[in-house]
């Protein structure tokens, strides 16, 4: 006996040290979700988190056990959102770290989150299907959108919530109402599952209805009460049809060959399950308290049928007596809940309810202190554990909650830009270009030579003729004409910075002014530099090879490449191009997505391509006419190349002849960067083209940036591949970020 205590202690041992565990993995996963979500940015965060999360919140409700009914430790804990008496499922616990993350999102990039995506998934996921058939997957999704549903209309402002009511209706009650109604289509989890949707659809009703007042519910929230409603006639109405009578609702005597109505008898089963006497009361009665007495018989055709349904649910309950043990005790102690009563609004207090100028903070249904006769009839009434109260909802957040004003909200041109790019497939990979100025960055005294993003793309690098580097931030402030400062500045150059760029592998910055400086990111401290290795020879071009590499590459006036190890003093090695040709001055390098070989362009227009390993050129070609002014690789063995003869031309590291010639009429590309299988270009002209990197059968797409949007002469130019946007510098030091 001894040993099987001692075992089961050490059970129990392992069993909490597990939970804690996973308690431990949850809360580190829900950090780093929120953390990424402020890295990102809006537009990714909302393209890869939150439509992943959306999708894993339908995953919380799938299948029968997700829909049990489970009891809480914790009687005083709040739910915001939640009107009635928290009966909440095992999917609720579960959604509950995934419903945080969302929240989080939507409080860091404002309501549009809410109103633009996740509304729009919500009527995706509810709307109609092509079969009357309901599989799990669509059971999932119904309860899903109905619970997102409840906690986004919490942090809707009034306006807002006013705005997108009526699609609220059409797209999502209306349609989650057709399938809780319909004696045609049956829950794979029965009627366990219809009951829970049930509740939390009549619980969204209510929230809906004590958001927007009295008046605004009889305006817009008519048919939507009405279809509800209508769940409790069904089985009647179909009785009717048999010969039956309407009374005989207990029993499915008649009903049974459902299916030479048309009905699916499982349906029917469920309907007689969920739509009981019940929840007629539990359902009736707020909205009567609400509207008034007068209103809801004109809103409800079937008025008549559903006041019998609660007058015999009331008088079941009378008959039970007060010394019943099911009772619950209607006592303040037991919980907060509503004081209900009927009363007609002409007669009764006139008081507005709802959020929109009422004196009151805050939405409640306000109790007159000289209730009605039969107001105190139902406040003798103990109703059973089981019955749909309300708990908690005379407190303020349970209603409405104001989101936190972000510093990082969207707003006007990132709105207008983040709406655009979160309604492209995710299939869809192009480059698109509008000129939507998103922000622009001073502090340059001087033409800006060269732009990089960081490896994360919340951060950039840029270099200027003003000798100095500066760090700045990429995150999404303002609505796009806020002027951004520089995180950091570097100004440890002594002559004009034409390179810049992060060593991956090292997490350091690589940039040159003819000597090469290594310095740290965060601190602006520089950590090694190496001067020119030849007074007679300068640098002429600096490239910097891909992790998990931590090479530098320098390639001075005589033709030599000279590696440099960042990591200690001195030279790695160096490889000297014996040119049997005139080739010129080297003007710009390129090393390979593998890092095995590194491109080479000469002034004269050769391109030298070149075993970064063993130093043997691989290829030598006359690629230009002139002058090479940038070169690029892409994996395929692709080189790109354009030069001062007005081409941009795109090469084959194994064949002879180039795969592609796209010439500039008017003036030639001087700068360009690579988005997946586009070029992104720019000339002097400030003329933006994009180009096809290896479909020749797409037109170029030109743009000529706007005097609004680009001032001064384009310099230099930055491609952010995961965002869709572009970095331009200009001969005044000003860069800009357009999308």
């Amino acid at each position: 006996d001894q040993e099987g205590g001692v075992g089961k202690e050490e059970e129990e041992e392992e069993d909490l040290s597990e939970g804690k565990e996973q308690k431990i993995l949850l809360d580190t996963a829900c950090k780093t979700v929120r953390w990424l979500a402020a890295k990102l940015g809006p537009t990714l965060s909302s393209r890869y988190i939150v439509r992943n999360l959306l999708r894993l919140l339908v995953s919380c409700y799938f299948g029968p056990e997700k829909h049990q009914f489970v009891l809480l430790g914790d009687e005083n804990e709040t739910d915001v959102g939640n009107i009635y008496e928290r009966r909440p499922v095992l999917g609720d616990l579960i959604a509950k770290p995934v419903l945080e993350c969302l929240m989080h999102v939507a409080m860091l990039y404002g309501e549009a989150v809410l109103t633009y995506q996740c509304l729009t998934y919500i009527a995706y996921v509810v709307g109609p299907s092509n079969t009357w058939r309901l599989n799990s997957r669509k059971e999932a999704g119904l309860l899903t959108g109905v619970v997102l549903m409840q906690k986004i209309i919490v942090y809707l402002s009034d306006s807002t919530l006013m705005d997108v009511l009526p699609k609220i209706n059409q797209e999502v009650l209306l349609p989650v109402l057709e399938v809780l109604t319909s004696p045609n289509t049956s829950f794979p989890s029965r009627a366990q599952a219809r009951t829970v949707l049930c509740v939390k659809t009549l619980s969204l009703i209510v929230l809906v209805s004590l958001r927007i007042g009295q008046e605004m519910v009889t305006q817009h929230m008519s048919e939507t009460l009405r279809r509800f409603f209508q769940g409790f006639s069904v089985l009647s109405g179909l009785k009717e049809q048999m010969g039956g009578s309407e009374d005989s609702r207990v029993g499915l005597a008649g009903l049974s060959d459902g299916d030479e109505l048309g009905c699916d008898p499982a349906a029917l089963e469920e309907l007689e399950v969920v739509f009981n006497l019940e929840m007629a009361y539990s359902a009736y009665v707020p909205f009567n308290c609400l509207i008034g007495d007068s209103v809801i018989k004109k809103v409800l055709w079937n008025h008549d049928h559903v006041w019998k349904l609660v007058s015999l649910y009331q008088e079941t309950v009378s008959a039970a007596g007060p010394e019943s043990p099911h009772l619950l005790s209607p006592e303040p102690h037991q919980g907060k809940r509503f004081a209900l009563c009927v009363r007609d609004t002409v007669g009764g207090d006139d008081r507005v309810t709802g959020t929109f100028g009422s004196v009151t903070v805050g939405n409640r249904i306000e109790i007159p202190q000289h209730a009605t006769a039969w107001g105190h009839h139902l406040a003798k009434v103990k109703p059973c554990p089981n019955m749909l109260s309300f708990a908690g909802s005379q407190e303020e957040s349970s209603l409405k909650q104001e989101l936190p004003r972000s510093a990082r909200m969207l707003c006007g041109n990132w709105l207008a830009y983040w709406q655009y790019e979160i309604g492209l497939s995710q299939h869809d990979t192009r480059f698109y270009f509008h000129q939507i100025r998103l922000q622009h960055f001073t502090g340059h005294l001087a033409t800006v030579k060269c732009l990089s993003a960081l490896s994360g793309e919340d951060f950039f690098l840029s270099a200027s003729r003003d000798k100095t580097v500066r760090l700045w931030s990429l995150y999404n402030y303002g609505d796009g004409t806020r002027e951004m400062e520089p995180r950091l500045t570097y100004s440890e150059h002594r002559k004009s910075v034409f390179y810049v760029h992060q060593a991956e592998a090292l997490q350091q910055v690589v940039s040159c002014d003819g000597s090469v400086h290594i310095w740290d990111q965060f601190t602006g401290k520089p950590i090694r530099i190496f001067d020119a290795f030849d007074s007679r020879n300068p640098v002429t071009a600096v490239t910097s090879m891909p992790a998990p590499h931590y090479s530098v590459i320098t390639g001075t006036a005589d033709s030599v490449l000279h590696f440099i190890d960042p990591r200690k003093p001195g030279l790695q090695h160096e490889f000297k191009l014996n040119t049997s040709v005139t080739a010129g001055l080297i003007r710009c390098m390129a090393v390979s997505p593998s890092g095995r070989s590194v491109a080479v362009g000469f002034s004269s227009g050769y391109i030298y391509l070149l075993d970064t390993r063993t130093g043997l050129i691989l290829r030598v070609w006359q690629a230009h006419d002139s002058d090479i002014l940038q070169l690029k690789t892409a994996e395929g063995n692709v080189v790109v190349s354009s030069s001062t003869d007005h081409c941009l031309t795109i090469w084959k590291e194994c064949e002879q002849k180039p795969f592609h010639h796209y010439r500039s009429p008017s003036d030639p590309v001087h700068i360009f960067d690579l988005h997946g299988n586009e070029i992104v270009a720019g000339t002097v002209a400030n003329r933006i083209g994009i180009y096809s990197l290896l479909d020749t059968s797409v037109p170029v797409a030109m743009n000529k940036l706007s005097s609004e949007n680009f001032r001064g002469t384009l310099t230099s130019l930055g491609v952010l591949p995961a965002k869709r946007l572009l970095l331009l510098g200009s001969d005044n030091g000003v860069i800009r970020l357009l999308a």
